[in-house]
Parts: C-alpha cells; structure tokens; sequence
C-alpha cells in the first residue's frame, strides 16, 4: 500500500493555492488585447502600402555602363511632385547605379523612363523608394 508523505508545511508552503481575484484575470487580458490592437495598428501605419506605390513596367540594356528603365508611378495626391530612387543591380547582387528621378505633379498615374548609368552590367532594374519630400536640387532641374 502506498500511502503520501507529508511535508513541512513551513518548507514548501500549504497545498492551498489561491487564485487572485477574477476581475484580475480579465483586466490583465484586456491590456493584452489593447496592446496588441496598438501593436497591429502600428504595423499596420508603418509596413502599409504607402501614399506612393511604383510598377516596373520596362527595361532595357542599353550596354555595359547603362540600363533604360520605365516605370509607372501611382500617387494618391498627384497635385504633389515625388521624388523616387531607381537602382540597378548586377549578375552578383552587387549595386550597380542609383538615379533619383523626378517625377512632376500632375494624373494620379504617370509613366516615368529614365536612363540609369551603371559601374558593370546590370541585370535587373528596381524602383527603390518614392516620396514627396523632392529635394531642391531636384526640383530646380
């Protein structure tokens, strides 16, 4: 017959375990749910397509040292200039050129081509990023 032993009460404490109040259970899972809420939210503002979204739409080597590149660019306030950055990138991942290009206000879509200048062969072509913050040497030219 197996029978338990007892143990010191004053070692290992009583058996009795007793829960917290239960409105603490569901305020405790409240802030989680609030701050995953915050959490996606903020995910959601930052990771979000953003007011400017751009679509290759073209490319061509052009040889060695440079690459024709047509893409269309889609805002969502075109009464705004943006400024985009085109790369393009060779056989080895490398960087191969970067461009800014201007792309003036007006149509909330616009098809832009430019001429990026590269240092090898580039083998694909991508627009890096759009904004409206233009820079002013940008907007002089």
């Amino acid at each position: 017959m197996v029978t338990q032993r007892e143990l010191p009460a004053g070692r290992y404490g009583s058996r009795d375990k007793r829960r917290g109040p239960r409105w603490a259970y569901w305020a405790l899972l409240g802030v989680f749910v609030v701050a995953g809420l915050v959490v996606a939210y903020v995910a959601y503002v930052n990771l979000g397509d953003g007011p400017i979204t751009t679509e290759a739409a073209r490319y061509t080597v052009v040889d060695d040292g440079s690459v024709r590149f047509g893409f269309t660019v889609t805002r969502d306030d075109p009464s705004k200039p943006a400024d985009c950055i085109v790369r393009a990138r060779a056989g080895d991942g490398d960087e191969a050129g970067v461009r800014e290009v201007y792309v003036p206000a007006g149509g909330a879509q616009r098809t832009v081509d430019t001429v990026v200048h590269t240092s090898k062969r580039a083998v694909i072509v991508e627009v890096y990023g759009c904004s409206y913050q233009v820079p002013p040497y940008l907007k002089n030219n």
